[in-house]
């Protein structure tokens, strides 16, 4: 029997843990969860948003960020935006690439090349920048996340919880205010952002209503062009950069349960038939 000292002991235990994050959380901008297509376990990328997401990205986001770890060819992968492989090889021929071998030290891109950055040094870049070197968003999405206060980071683990960078990265994109709040101290130079730590961001609003004009095809269908939208789609490109073998995975891990389940079934049958009749 479990007396009322190991009760309290308990409690006491969980309440230690748990009032650091309690007292935390009043310094934590509360960041709204997104609808994403490929949230829970079976979750996909949907392959019209990628190709809305590729395309804000490159008209906004790539003029400062990289993308270093992503090549070309990738576009066209299983699991991605789609792209054909016609499509592929004419956007990698609409950029140069440095290359010693070629005449000139440039040659046109070919899809096995990967995205050529913004700047080409590190001091050019930070000359653009005001001395800061704008991040990689290779791998933003999972490098980033939310702060979900105990005990609800405890629900995650039932329901798969995965989407934290891509609902960062929106909440960011959706977060400038034009006017700091009364009272808050703006550096120069910097902007108000509700979600970004500290609240003065470095970087400028990125997209504004009206900006990007998606390009629709057969059969798509025509989505709002507000800030909301393209920060929504941006940011399931960002995710699908940071783990394009998503689905993939997902599909493997379905498997492997299923395995894990019969061969318990099959483990407790096989221990029922051997020890049939024998006491113990």
């Amino acid at each position: 029997m479990i007396n009322t000292k190991t009760i309290v002991a308990a409690l006491a235990l969980v309440a230690g843990f748990s009032a650091p994050a309690l007292a935390a959380e009043g310094d934590v901008v509360h960041i709204e969860r997104q609808n994403w297509s490929f949230a829970g376990i079976f979750g996909t990328y949907d392959e019209n948003q990628l190709q809305r997401g590729f395309q804000v990205f490159r008209e906004s986001c790539a003029s400062c960020h990289s993308a270093r770890l992503i090549a070309f060819r990738n576009l066209a992968e299983a699991g991605g935006p789609g792209f054909s492989e016609e499509q592929v090889k004419a956007l990698a021929a609409e950029y140069e690439v440095f290359d010693d071998q070629a005449e000139g030290g440039v040659r046109p891109g070919v899809p096995a090349d990967r995205f050529p950055p913004p700047f080409l040094s590190e001091q050019d870049a930070r000359d653009a920048n005001g001395g800061s070197i704008p991040p990689d968003l290779s791998v933003m999405a999972k490098a980033r996340g939310v702060h979900d206060p105990f005990p609800n980071w405890v629900f995650n683990y039932f329901t798969a919880y995965q989407e934290g960078g891509p609902d960062y990265i929106h909440a960011l994109l959706t977060g400038y205010h034009e006017e700091a709040p009364e009272g808050f101290e703006l550096p120069p130079g910097k902007y108000y952002n509700e979600v970004f730590p500290g609240h003065a961001i470095g970087m400028p609003p990125p997209l504004f209503d009206g900006q990007i004009a998606y390009e629709v095809g057969e059969g798509q269908v025509e989505v709002p062009l507000t800030v909301d939208q393209y920060a929504t789609d941006v940011a399931a490109y960002m995710m699908w950069m940071a783990e394009p073998h998503l689905a993939g995975r997902k599909q493997t891990g379905f498997v492997v349960l299923l395995f894990l389940f019969v061969f318990a079934g099959l483990m407790w049958a096989t221990k029922r038939r051997l020890w049939a009749g024998i006491e113990h």
